[in-house]
């Protein structure tokens, strides 16, 4: 019985034009998420599996593979909420978002300083990854995290609030090898309302016990 299913898209394929083509959202969508999708439940069986037979020669391989597929599924699942054809600009308090623009102020010092950083580590991430505003609760600040693949490099308790695809599948289809043409374009589409809700909810509930 699988465990993770594939999110319905909240908008159509062609909802993210110009900037994010309705081919790359189909395949990236229906293809790509799917996939991770399935390699974390297999991934799961195969656990189940080794445990009734006591079998452990493949643990390394399976616990990387679950970290993998299951952050895939994790960080997909929050891109394409991230976003919206009535999105861009920046938070701003008249737009209800007031608290998420305080706090990017406060932890980056202004949000052009944010958004340089986010843009430089979402671009220059070696090979496939992401760049992740995330919420940190041993702090109470946010972060910027260069995530490699989907699970490495990651600090451990953070919440991810804001994500930037940049694997190659999310973007090469319609800006080629110019990932940093894509991550500007990204800036036109981001769904703060959406973004606040994350992190108002991760002030609530940072999900990290340090101690009894």
């Amino acid at each position: 019985m699988a465990v993770y299913t594939l999110p319905e898209l909240p908008y159509d394929y062609a909802a993210l034009e110009p900037v994010i083509s309705p081919e790359i959202i189909e395949l990236h969508h229906d293809k790509h998420h799917a996939a991770y999708v399935k390699g974390a439940n297999d991934t799961l069986e195969q656990l189940a599996e080794a445990r009734d037979k006591e079998n452990w020669t493949a643990i390394n391989g399976l616990e990387k593979n679950l970290a993998f597929h299951l952050s895939g599924h994790i960080l997909h699942s929050i891109y394409w909420h991230n976003m919206t054809g009535d999105g861009g600009g920046e938070p701003l308090e008249k737009d209800g978002v007031g608290e998420l623009a305080d706090a990017i102020a406060e932890s980056f010092g202004s949000f052009a300083r944010f958004k340089a950083q986010m843009t430089k580590a979402a671009a220059t991430t070696q090979g496939s990854g992401w760049g992740v505003l995330a919420y940190e609760p041993v702090s109470g600040r946010l972060i910027v995290e260069q995530v490699y693949d989907h699970q490495g490099n990651v600090g451990q308790g953070s919440t991810p609030i804001l994500v930037f695809d940049a694997w190659e599948h999310a973007f090469y289809l319609q800006y080629r090898n110019q990932k940093v043409d894509f991550i500007e374009a990204m800036w036109r589409v981001v769904n703060w309302q959406d973004v606040a809700r994350r992190y108002a909810a991760a002030k609530q509930n940072p999900g990290l016990l340090l101690a009894p």
